[in-house]
């Protein structure tokens, strides 16, 4: 299994809405409104390096409001 962490920077005022639409994404297994330089963290976790592209660079992106993300895979 791969863990990465989505780094997601929200229009203003959609952090809320944003939390739970990104949520529904499969392969996301949590998502936290925090603050700093973005504005949400989102844990993905499947099954290959390429699973992770799919769902951050495709489905996370792809979320109306997104403005964009920053990746990290878990080397642990």
């Amino acid at each position: 299994m791969v863990t990465a962490y989505v780094m997601v920077k929200a229009h203003t005022g959609d952090a809320d809405r944003l939390k739970n639409e990104i949520e529904a994404v499969d392969g996301v297994e949590e998502v936290h409104i925090v603050a700093g330089d973005v504005d949400l963290i989102a844990k993905v976790v499947v099954g290959s390096p390429a699973e992770v592209k799919d769902v951050a660079a495709t489905h996370i992106q792809g979320v109306d409001g997104v403005e964009g993300t920053q990746t990290y895979i878990a080397m642990d």
